[in-house]
């Protein structure tokens, strides 16, 4: 198994969309600050808009350290776009989203944002968000599952946002896809059982509680060893350690740079058939 990850960061997945629900938005508030308060730096992917905005400048606000990993192609249209049509629903959020002393790292790709994020956090939690944030979830789940990292993943299950992806998780594991020790590789948290108290509930604690209480020694990843079992996170330069293709590739750009190399393999194969 992979060893723990000694990064405080946490990487947060949510919306470039505000949502239609001030729950939602209040939330993303409470997480930022909560990771300011924790002196928890946050990686996100970037910008200034939705979810994503709100976190971003919680944590700014308080006096938290924020980077956000940004693709050129996003950066050079404008940053991130809407794809909802929610509205600010308070002041509080309005003024956040207004802040403006966000850091920000420009990759060449979706693919590239992605490792960045990962190999700097030790935690992930997922806020409500759409296509892309479903992606990003189960990606970082899948890597518990194949041994790539040892990383708590929760999820905050505002207004019962995420209940159909544990559903779903639930009926892989029925139906023989999911091990049934692995549903345990994603933490939900639920909140109060009454939806009106959602508003009002601290889910940013909750997220730092659910991180602390994440059991490394009870993931029982595939026996697939990707670093020499070592933790994936950057170190604190922000670089990973790369040796020659000759030797060990460590951290998570070794799946890029064997993604690159399966690709000429197989070139070189089609080729030749």
């Amino acid at each position: 198994m992979v060893a723990p990850s000694n990064s405080s960061a946490v990487a947060v997945y949510c919306a470039a969309s505000l949502g239609k629900q001030n729950a939602f938005q209040l939330a993303a508030l409470s997480l930022g600050h909560a990771l300011a308060e924790a002196k928890r730096p946050l990686v996100y992917g970037g910008g200034n808009m939705g979810l994503m905005g709100v976190v971003s400048g919680a944590v700014i606000e308080e006096g938290g350290q924020v980077t956000g990993i940004i693709p050129y192609a996003i950066q050079a249209a404008g940053g991130e776009k809407d794809k909802g049509n929610g509205v600010v629903k308070t002041e509080s959020v309005a003024g956040v989203l207004n802040e403006d002393r966000r850091r920000h790292i420009v990759v060449d790709s979706m693919h590239e944002r992605k490792i960045e994020m990962a190999k700097r956090a030790g935690a992930f939690v997922g806020l409500p968000g759409g296509y892309g944030t479903f992606e990003e979830i189960l990606e970082v789940i899948a890597w518990n599952q194949i041994n790539i990292h040892n990383k708590p993943v929760i999820l905050l299950n505002v207004l019962s946002y995420y209940s159909p992806l544990r559903d779903l998780i639930r009926n892989g594991v029925r139906e023989g896809f999911i091990q049934p020790h692995n549903e345990k590789l994603c933490v939900f948290v639920d909140g109060p059982k009454d939806h009106k108290d959602h508003e009002s509930f601290n889910w940013g604690q909750a997220a730092i509680d659910a991180i602390a209480a994440w059991q490394y020694d009870q993931i029982r990843s595939l026996p697939f060893h990707w670093t020499k079992d070592t933790d994936t996170s950057a170190k604190p330069n922000g670089k990973s350690d790369i040796k020659g293709m000759s030797g060990i590739v460590g951290g998570l750009y070794g799946l890029k740079m064997t993604n690159t190399w399966l690709k000429r393999v197989w070139h070189a194969c089609f080729r030749s058939c």
